[in-house]
């Protein structure tokens, strides 16, 4: 084709058009990624523009190492942090275009106050969506133990802050005894909100075995900017709809983070939230003794009060029984005279009756005696006449065989016989045997 261009060529009028359309500098309006540091003191990265987490544009961007020391120094001093990956930005540039590099833009100046004021921006609508939602204080609808003495701390493991906590928590003047557990998070930084919600979670699974009473999330202060994971509303709501109250120390005297608006308990430091736990035992143990004296004391006015009612029953009881006593030992007396009189009439009946009885006992005994007396001397005339001895007296003899009257056995001829008389045994042998 006649009209083709070469490549060079194409760049060159790029290049042209651009230094002839476009400003010298110009300010735009992206986020920081991929950014690195040479050893040279530049400074590489992209500026991104998003829509939600789509990427609609970016562009590659530098900036050299003169002006980046600057330029980062004065900003680090307003907004209290470095330049780093996640920022948005307004930041002055120069387009450029190289034949075989390409399209970028060399970054002149970076406006601190724009990203102080972005960040107050999302952090606004941030609290406006919690508070739609009804989540700024759902965690606060916990109720914290009297005394928390087992909890889960979120730090990371290397701050200064944690180290801080835990000496103040372990090496307290009182000796009380909180368990506690590290779960160990990025506290900054790109990944710090996943993990933050990350160690939340397991916090979750283990609470139970564990007995956790409530979480602490701590952090010993930092840039303002460095912060940003805390006003992040995936953290928040994680927090607000945790199962248990969360206590935040993170440290930021200037301002509170959303995570602290949310949170059931905020206190500025590590050392504060140290601090407020053992405060709670401090005070259990003053109201445990308080309770104490007040019952003590209640215990004593109640034992006077049952004392003197004791003593006042034990005077009614004492003047009423005396009074019943007498009645009753008047009423014994009459009872006691009456029953003389009484006994010594009955006693004078009595005898008459049985003088009367007496007399008919010994009158019956009498006729009763000479009744058997006569029955006795009849019987007595009838043993007599049955006697054998009267018997054998009057001529009459008796006959046995071995012991027995022969006449209740079978006599056999030549068997001995044995016979009685009055004074007399006669022995004799049977010859005969004469039927009747």
């Amino acid at each position: 084709m006649q009209n083709a261009r070469s490549i060079s060529e194409l760049n060159r009028l790029i290049q042209q058009a651009l230094e002839t359309e476009l400003d010298p500098v110009i300010w735009v309006i992206g986020e920081i990624t991929d950014f690195r540091q040479a050893p040279q003191g530049h400074a590489y990265f992209e500026l991104v523009e998003k829509q939600g987490n789509t990427v609609q544009a970016k562009i590659k961007a530098n900036l050299w190492s003169f002006a980046y020391r600057s330029v980062a120094a004065r900003f680090e001093s307003v907004t209290g942090s470095s330049i780093k990956n996640g920022m948005k930005v307004l930041a002055q540039v120069a387009v450029n275009f190289h034949p075989v590099y390409g399209l970028s833009i060399n970054v002149k100046d970076i406006d601190p106050s724009f990203s102080l004021g972005e960040r107050a921006r999302i952090r606004q609508e941030t609290i406006e969506k919690l508070t739609q939602e009804g989540l700024l204080r759902l965690n606060a609808r916990h109720s914290l133990a009297a005394v928390i003495q087992k909890i889960a701390i979120i730090s990371s493991p290397t701050a200064a802050g944690y180290g801080d906590f835990v000496n103040q928590l372990e090496n307290n003047s009182y000796g009380y005894q909180v368990y506690h557990k590290l779960f160990p998070s990025a506290m900054q930084g790109n990944e710090a909100v996943a993990s933050l919600i990350k160690s939340l979670e397991q916090i979750d699974a283990v609470k139970e075995e564990l007995g956790i009473e409530a979480v602490v999330m701590i952090r010993g202060g930092g840039a303002q900017l460095d912060l940003d994971c805390f006003d992040d509303y995936r953290l928040a709501a994680k927090i607000a709809n945790f199962s248990l109250p969360v206590l935040t120390g993170i440290g930021h005297e200037r301002d509170e983070s959303i995570a602290d608006l949310v949170a059931h308990t905020k206190l500025k430091t590590p050392t504060a939230v140290a601090e407020f736990l053992l405060s709670g035992f401090r005070e259990f143990e003053e109201n445990l003794g308080l309770a104490m004296l007040r019952l003590d004391r209640a215990t004593r006015q109640k034992l006077s009060e049952e004392q003197n009612n004791i003593q006042q029953v034990a005077h009614q009881v004492k003047a009423i029984s005396e009074g019943r006593m007498k009645l009753e030992a008047e009423k014994l007396n009459s009872s006691v005279s009456r029953i003389r009189i009484s006994g010594k009439n009955i006693l004078q009946i009595q005898e008459n009756n049985l003088a009367s009885v007496e007399k008919n006992m010994v009158r019956g005994l009498d006729s009763f005696l000479q009744k058997h007396n006569q029955k006795l001397e009849a019987k007595e005339l009838l043993l007599r006449q049955l006697n054998p001895a009267a018997i054998f007296a009057r001529g009459y003899t008796r006959t046995e065989i071995n012991g027995k009257p022969v006449g209740t056995v079978k006599l056999q001829l030549g068997e001995e016989l044995q016979t009685y008389t009055s004074n007399q045994k006669i022995s004799s042998t049977i010859t005969q045997i004469e039927e009747k």
